[in-house]
């Protein structure tokens, strides 16, 4: 991963001590709230429904096991004991004080970590796929690219007052787990007919309110050109974003509006005065940053391991485990392994700070010190041994990390909602942990099988709920909380976005409505066939009758 040098810590640590000052001076009644609530933003700090709330970057969902336990300690002296992994790979402290967080950004700064561009209308943290460098099915490791695109989004003048916020994707995979159809800049790295690296880029993807897939500006980018293209997007939308109205400020607004041929147009015109000048990516350049980025010291391991089928065969509960939560790896002998921040009945993406000590434990002592965030809001330790799993998924259980449910039901994604966020319209956390207890039984989310149910608590979709499979929304309906369902979405290659199935529904009904669905799918599906298949098959009208037909029975019978 990605080590500072002195300039970098030089620049977080000046921005510590800016920080620090502007709150003393905030405090001291020096600052107004309108004049300190930029500076708080640009530093990560939101006032959410009940107090402050910090987020903390996570570069492409890179992090050491030093700094998860830095993360623990914090969360454990600052805040209540616990965090909270958000789908773009951050970590969120729920519950600081305004007066402590010049002392946790001093903190994070002693592990090389920061809040810098994790709110505010800029360039936000940069996202890939967690398995990168290490999947199977990688064409491309892009995090030498990304971690360049870091250094040069970070404090970049032209872009720290954007009409709205701006989030890039990358990806080099066969298959997309970076949703890079969703972002305002997604690149998908590929190797061209000359087998050099080449980027296909996206533009204008986009959930929220007016959720938008993005569409291919560019088929074929020469990797040396992906910071002057992605400047000169970037700089045609500040142009022309919309500043009047945050609803349409977003880049998929203009993109629609303009029509991608003139959007490709203006964008190819402000190129010209860039392509070949100082953001060119030079190739010593890209060796520099990749360097940090290597292979770990893998050993020559056999591809498989005794210990670890005799274990799959003789313990019925470690096989279920390593089904869902043991993943291929690039490298004989290895596996990654998702650990499940998802327990049923608890918020999903939360961990506390004991839990974070163990995890970072665990990168130490069978995954070279290193883990990932993933977007499902879940950790992964990247390159542990087949001999050693047994072992990780016995550490894991004991701290109650190993729910054998990645992929599942109830793998959900979920945004902090009504608890917490000030947007929002209803909670999301007791939605999730309903439908949690209604599907607590394992065998049978083992016969429903692989399926996305995303929550978001309004439509700022911070939970992706447009791209579940299954998608549940929070509105506002006469000051009461309501939700709204929808069916079909999908991210990855072949991304779509889900469609209502009809009027709201209160808290109470959801997890009968979701089961309510999965019957229909239990009932309709053919071999093989994951709940999308079926939904795209036969369409939604069926989902939509049963589920109305039984809310409309047991109006009949009450």
């Amino acid at each position: 991963m990605y080590k500072y040098d002195k300039i970098d810590q030089q620049i977080v640590n000046e921005r510590v001590a800016q920080y620090r000052d502007q709150t003393r001076r905030y405090l001291g009644g020096e600052l107004t709230d309108e004049e300190f609530r930029p500076l708080r933003l640009q530093n990560g700090l939101y006032i959410q429904r009940h107090a402050p709330m910090l987020r903390i970057a996570v570069p492409y969902g890179l992090m050491s096991s030093t700094q998860l336990r830095k993360l623990g300690e914090i969360a454990k002296r600052y805040d209540r004991g616990y965090g909270h992994f958000s789908t773009r790979q951050n970590l969120q402290l729920n519950w600081p004080k305004l007066e402590d967080v010049p002392e946790i950004l001093a903190a994070l700064a002693t592990v090389e970590m920061h809040a810098i561009q994790t709110s505010g209308n800029c360039i936000r943290n940069i996202t890939t796929d967690q398995f990168a460098g290490i999947a199977p099915d990688e064409i491309i490791d892009p995090r030498a690219i990304a971690e360049i695109m870091r250094q040069w989004s970070t404090f970049h003048p032209e872009f720290a007052l954007l009409p709205r916020k701006f989030k890039i994707a990358v990806s080099g995979t066969t298959q997309d787990r970076a949703i890079v159809q969703a972002h305002d800049i997604g690149l998908e790295f590929y190797k061209d007919a000359q087998n050099q690296m080449a980027i296909k880029v996206w533009v204008g993807g986009g959930l929220g309110r007016t959720p938008i897939l993005g569409t291919v500006i560019r088929e074929h980018l020469e990797w040396q050109h992906a910071l002057s293209y992605c400047e000169a997007v970037i700089r045609v939308y500040n142009i022309h974003g919309r500043r009047d109205n945050a609803y349409k400020a977003r880049i998929k607004i203009l993109v629609k509006a303009l029509g991608i041929e003139e959007f490709r147009r203006q964008v190819d015109e402000e190129w010209t005065h860039l392509k070949e000048g100082a953001l060119t990516i030079t190739q010593a350049e890209l060796d520099r940053v990749a360097q940090y980025f290597e292979p770990m010291p893998y050993e020559t391991l056999p591809a498989h391991d005794a210990s670890f089928d005799t274990a799959v065969a003789s313990n019925p509960a470690f096989a279920a485990w390593a089904k869902r939560c043991v993943h291929g790896h690039r490298v004989p002998g290895y596996r990654a392994v998702t650990i499940s921040l998802k327990p049923h009945g608890k918020a999903p993406g939360d961990i506390t700070s004991e839990q974070m000590q163990v995890v970072a434990d665990l990168a130490d002592a069978y995954s070279f010190g290193e883990l990932r965030s993933s977007h499902e809001q879940n950790l992964i330790l990247a390159d542990v041994k087949l001999s050693d799993l047994f072992a990780v998924w016995e550490k894991a259980r004991a701290a109650d990390l190993a729910t054998p449910n990645i992929g599942l039901l109830t793998d959900i994604i979920c945004c902090p909602g009504g608890d917490f966020c000030s947007l929002a319209n209803a909670k999301s956390i007791p939605i999730a942990e309903a439908i949690q207890m209604q599907f607590d039984n394992l065998d049978y989310l083992y016969e429903i099988g692989d399926i996305e149910l995303n929550i978001s608590g309004c439509m700022n979709a911070c939970g992706h709920h447009h791209v579940g499979h299954i998608g549940i929304l929070g509105v506002d309906k006469d000051g009461s909380e309501w939700y709204q369902v929808t069916v079909g979405g999908k991210q990855g290659n072949d991304a779509s976005i889900g469609s209502a199935i009809g009027p709201s529904f209160s808290a109470e009904e959801m997890p009968g409505v979701v089961q309510r669905l999965i019957e229909v799918y239990l009932q309709q599906r053919s071999d093989e066939e994951r709940f999308i298949d079926t939904v795209r098959r036969i369409g939604v009208a069926p989902f939509k009758a049963h589920v109305y037909a039984e809310q409309k029975e047991g109006a009949s019978a009450s």
